[in-house]
């Protein structure tokens, strides 16, 4: 499974507090989505502010995609939300 991330802006969603962003997976266009949550746990934004997840979004890009690519691949892109545990057990296993 070939998984690549186009370098493009993620879309902010308010009523869900999430920001969504690309990957294609064998070519073809999955839509991830981070939450609020694990920006704020795991990436440092200071609350579920569109500019505050943006930026966290943006200096973590690389461990965001790196979380997004096991999820894909661990689903057969079939799941592509990052929750806080997620982020959390992803990242105490890769330093494993």
């Amino acid at each position: 499974m070939q998984i690549i991330f186009p370098n493009e802006m993620p879309e902010y969603s308010g009523r869900e507090l999430t920001l969504a962003f690309t990957a294609l997976v064998d070519g073809e266009r999955v839509q991830c989505i981070i939450t609020a949550e694990a920006l704020e746990d795991h990436f440092g934004a200071a609350s579920p502010r569109f500019e505050d997840m943006l930026g966290a979004f943006d200096t973590h890009r690389s461990r965001i995609e790196a979380a997004a690519r096991r999820l894909l691949s661990e689903t057969k892109a079939q799941c592509s939300v990052l929750r806080s545990g997620y982020v959390r057990f992803y990242e105490a296993n890769a330093r494993a």
